[in-house]
């Protein structure tokens, strides 16, 4: 019989988590107590603001449901190690929609997790290799769970950072907010050796540092971390628009298009338009097009058509008659099932 209480309740609530519906007797033979003390403990965790529904019958089932807030949750060891490394390969990358909340969680689950676990954690992680588009920088997720505790705690930050051009700094600041682009991770900080508010691409810093001293926010200029990276993007690279035409209806292109593009539009005759403004580079720009897989046409610039021209002479002569097929390509070692 398990007779510490709040060991009792936790083992009880981390059987209620799993999805589904425990009989008041099979509650009572898992935690070795009276269907009276279950009743109880029941009573208790719904005072805890644990959402706890019950059903009669001839045993009573319990099950926890949705509520109004978010109640703290009990994972097992194993849940914990794969939430830490799902959050882990996800926030490396800045994949799309993961964004700041994120790292947030990260943060806060790797400050509890045991020894035991943060080292398993970081076995798995070694031993992984995550396959990724090739468009994204790869980021130490300890580097962002760094920034997000500084961020949350209004804690002063200290890293090394390297420029666009390859000079190294130490950098003091404040940081505001980190901020995902889809591709990269930046953040945004109140630089204090330089007395003004920057932005820094996470991938280029290195050793960051939680000080411990802690700061009262400033007011950022634009009031929004999001739009002062874009006005900082802007004004750092050359932005060109562009306007393409698709031959599909906009739902069907905009499910594949990364977010980062904008949204298309409806042209009238069954088609979309796209039309956007971006500072990559526009080759790049016309080998995503072409990654799309539908039919399209550049209506401008006139930069960006040429480019894809060339693209598609460059992919037809690759793939002319008398070129290797793959047939005649010697097989490749440790291919895949």
């Amino acid at each position: 019989m398990t007779t510490d209480t709040p060991a009792r309740l936790l083992q009880l609530l981390s059987l209620l988590q799993t999805p589904r519906e425990w009989p008041g007797g099979e509650l009572a033979e898992r935690l070795r107590v009276s269907r009276r003390t279950v009743r109880r403990d029941i009573d208790r965790l719904r005072e805890l603001g644990y959402p706890v529904q019950a059903s009669k019958g001839a045993d009573g089932g319990y099950r926890l449901v949705a509520g109004k807030a978010m109640p703290p949750l009990v994972l097992d060891d194993e849940e914990a190690v794969a939430i830490a490394v799902g959050l882990r390969a996800g926030a490396g990358h800045a994949v799309e929609g993961v964004d700041e909340a994120s790292v947030r969680a990260l943060a806060k689950l790797e400050q509890v997790l045991p020894a035991r676990l943060r080292h398993r954690v970081a076995t798995l992680q070694a031993a992984t290799t995550p396959l990724t588009s090739g468009d994204g920088a790869s980021i130490a997720p300890e580097t962002l769970t760094v920034m997000a505790s500084t961020v949350a705690g209004r804690e002063r930050l200290r890293f090394a950072y390297r420029a666009k051009d390859g000079t190294e700094s130490r950098r003091l600041t404040e940081p505001y907010r980190l901020v995902s682009t889809g591709r990269r991770w930046y953040l945004v900080a109140y630089d204090l050796d330089r007395a003004d508010w920057r932005t820094f691409r996470v991938d280029r810093v290195r050793e960051p540092f939680a000080t411990g001293a802690r700061f009262a926010p400033r007011e950022l200029p634009t009031g929004s971390a999001a739009e002062y990276l874009r006005r900082s993007l802007q004004g750092q690279a050359y932005t060109y628009e562009f306007d393409v035409a698709f031959e599909e209806p906009p739902e069907s292109v905009a499910a594949r298009l990364p977010a980062w593009m904008g949204r298309p539009e409806a042209d009238g005759e069954g088609g979309s338009r796209l039309r956007g403004s971006t500072s990559d580079p526009v080759d790049w720009l016309a080998l995503r097009l072409a990654m799309l897989g539908c039919e399209f046409s550049v209506r401008g610039p006139r930069e960006l058509a040429e480019c894809v021209r060339e693209l598609g002479a460059r992919l037809g002569r690759a793939g002319a008659p008398g070129t290797r097929s793959e047939s005649d390509a010697p097989e490749a070692a440790g291919a895949a099932d």
